[in-house]
This record gives C-alpha cells, sequence and structure tokens, in this order.
C-alpha cells in the first residue's frame, strides 16, 4: 500500500534520474523481496505443517531479509527527504 504513495512520490522528491531511480528502486527491491519471504513461507507451509528447525531457520531468514531492505529503503528515504527539506 505504501508503495501506491511511495513511487509518484520518488518523481517529486528526486532531483536527478540517479536520486528518482534509488528512491523507486528501494521501494521496488522492498516489494521483491517481500514476494520471495512470501514464497519462501509458502513453499515451506506446503511441505508439512509440523515444526522443524530448517523450516524454522528458511523463515527467519526471509524475513530477517525483508528487515534488511526495510531498514535500507527507510535509509535512502529519510536521507533523501532530509537532504530536500533541510
Amino acid at each position: 500500500m505504501a508503495a501506491i504513495l511511495l513511487l509518484p512520490l520518488s518523481f517529486w522528491l528526486g532531483n536527478t534520474w540517479l536520486e528518482i531511480a534509488l528512491l523507486a528502486g528501494s521501494v521496488m527491491a522492498l516489494m521483491v523481496v517481500e514476494l520471495l519471504n512470501t514464497a519462501i513461507e509458502t513453499a515451506i507451509d506446503r511441505i508439512g505443517p509440523e515444526w522443524h528447525d530448517l523450516s524454522k531457520r528458511a523463515k527467519d531468514m526471509g524475513s530477517a531479509a525483508v528487515l534488511l531492505t526495510l531498514v535500507f529503503c527507510m535509509g535512502v528515504w529519510g536521507t533523501a527527504l532530509y537532504q530536500r527539506l533541510a
């Protein structure tokens, strides 16, 4: 849902095509990693509902990838906002 707002906003916030690409690209990267995390979790759940240490690790690593991408995206957007508004 946030991508619907952030993608058009990247054209307003970015001054050059490189800044626009970085802002929009960070949002798109977050969406891609979230889709991959969902695919991992769905595949693990398809294999079996019972608890297994490797299944937990796979799901945790997918969630960690989403978190790191989210932190990166927030850093890019926070820096761009600070530069634009300060």
